[in-house]
């Protein structure tokens, strides 16, 4: 699809051949606001101008987040109306495209930036039917969104520039076929079906176009023509974005192979789809403000690891507090965790210290293990500020052996070991629970973040759906989920001293 050329430049640009990309220096043609006369889009063009390679990547990630945030939510089997609507708010914080009648947004810019990350993301997904067919689904997810929120006017002239092959029904052929038209459609009440019928119109297409509204009946069928109404205009529009996609994703794939890739962008694009495979696409963690960011001590630690630990980090925990031990990866793991949610440099030592207890002397502790800590919290060696490790770092890098205590207890425990694990750690879970076969099917079809994120539904009262209790956002970094855990309980708490300051002031009067 795309072919790397070395001339020198620091610009990306992607000609308009479908398996072009090319370095050089100088200008190519600007984009010219007429590139994006439409919110929607079946990236049908590649795009032709100048990118740098800072916007080949964050682009790039931009919608990858998106797309992974998406791939999550399907998983979770949420109603439809909820899933649409956490989907709307994700995407329009993540990813904004606004219609043509926004005022104060750049729309140039946003298609833009859009457009880019959509091309370059299916250089990274075409490597593999799985990561073609897992790409597709949340691309239709996407689009269906911005279809359905789409200005009637601005969607109904972007139809009718993509010069779809439908036959519209006549009115002629609209009344001869009335009672069948009318009994596949849900009119509501009886007294307004006519009306509702006469504003209707319908396309005939291939039956087989379809398959979603055959099966459920939804659509007349005749001498092999399903009959479609505008309602139900959305079936047809993701089948023929889903096809064209399809093809067009086949075809990269067997250009892969002769593309000679300039060395900048191989590591990018390798990066992208490794993240797409393990369900994340999440940044580097920052603390947010207020409660989470407060200073922890060594002596909060265990009554934090009851409450608030992730599973991973629960496990690490109770690891190091039973054997007075724990290897190198282990101690980096939750070591970067614990300065991440708070814990002083000064703090670290003092907890290390006492959780290794009498299995070594000071002096071992001061000569093999100190220096460890100083240096993860950049106080030695190069003095780098190392960030705490992600959910995507920890289920794709070092994996652990059987001796270690690292890692994602939901991609390396047993089945078996992982529901003795959650029974012992969450008394809310029970073994033979709704909730606990929910989270060993999600294992079982290798979605962890999806596993996790049920945990923290269940372990905090949440209902199915509702993720970390903001925007059904998905567990993708263990600090993120200790963040939301102690923001969750200031919350409550908060309402019950409120409860009772109100009961209070009744009393006094």
């Amino acid at each position: 699809m795309f072919k790397a050329e070395k001339i020198g430049g620091r610009n990306v640009t992607a000609s308009a051949s479908t398996s072009d990309v090319k370095l050089h220096s100088k200008a190519s043609e600007a984009s010219t606001p007429s590139r994006y006369p439409h919110r929607l889009n079946f990236y049908d063009r590649p795009p032709v101008l100048d990118i740098t390679l800072e916007e080949f990547e964050t682009c790039a990630i931009d919608r990858l987040r998106v797309l992974a945030h998406i791939e999550s939510l399907n998983h979770r089997s949420l109603p439809a109306p909820q899933f649409s609507a956490a989907v709307a708010t994700y995407v329009k914080a993540h990813l904004p495209l606004n219609s043509n009648s926004a005022r104060s947004a750049n729309l140039e810019e946003e298609r833009r930036r859009d457009e880019i990350g959509h091309w370059v993301l299916r250089l990274a997904f075409s490597r593999s039917p799985d990561l073609r067919a897992r790409f597709i689904r949340s691309e239709l997810s996407l689009f269906r969104e911005r279809f359905t929120s789409d200005d009637l006017n601005e969607r109904n002239t972007f139809l009718r520039s993509m010069k779809f092959n439908w036959e519209e029904v006549g009115p002629t052929e609209k009344q001869e076929l009335r009672e069948d038209l009318m009994a596949c459609m849900p009119w509501g009440k009886e007294s307004k079906k006519n009306d509702a019928f006469n504003a209707e119109k319908w396309n005939k297409v291939p039956w087989y176009t379809v398959p979603d509204l055959i099966g459920s009946r939804r659509v007349f069928v005749k001498g092999g023509m399903a009959y479609v109404p505008n309602s139900s205009q959305i079936s047809l529009v993701l089948q023929a974005y889903s096809a064209r996609l399809e093809t067009a994703l086949e075809l990269t794939a067997k250009n892969l192979p002769r593309l000679d890739e300039d060395e900048r962008l191989g590591p990018v694009i390798d990066h992208l789809a490794s993240s797409f495979l393990s369900g994340l696409a999440a940044g580097d963690y920052q603390p947010a403000d207020g409660t989470s960011g407060a200073a922890v001590t060594a002596e909060m630690v265990d009554d934090l690891a009851r409450k608030h630990f992730s599973p991973c980090m629960r496990n690490l925990y109770e690891r190091l507090k039973r054997d007075h031990h724990m290897k190198h990866f282990g101690r980096l793991q939750l070591g970067l965790f614990l300065k991440g949610i708070g814990l002083p440099l000064e703090e670290a030592v003092i907890f290390w210290r006492r959780m290794y207890g009498s299995s070594m002397t000071d002096d071992k502790f001061n000569k093999e293990y100190r220096y460890n800590i100083r240096h993860s919290y950049g106080q030695e060696g190069k003095r780098a500020n190392y960030p705490p490790k992600s959910c995507q770092q920890i289920l794709t890098t070092n994996q652990p052996g059987t001796q270690d205590s690292h890692g994602c207890p939901f991609r390396h425990f047993s089945p078996d070991n992982l529901a003795t694990f959650l029974v012992s750690s969450y008394p809310t879970l029970d073994r033979s629970s709704a909730e606990m076969r929910d989270i060993l099917d999600s294992v079982k079809n290798s979605h962890y973040h999806v596993a996790c994120t049920r945990v923290f539904e269940v372990t905090h009262g949440l209902k199915k759906g509702d993720g970390l209790g903001k925007d059904g956002e998905t567990v993708s970094h263990p600090n993120r989920y200790t963040e939301r855990s102690r923001e969750i309980e200031a919350d409550r708490l908060g309402l019950v001293k409120k409860d009772e300051e109100e009961e209070d002031v009744v009393m006094a009067e």
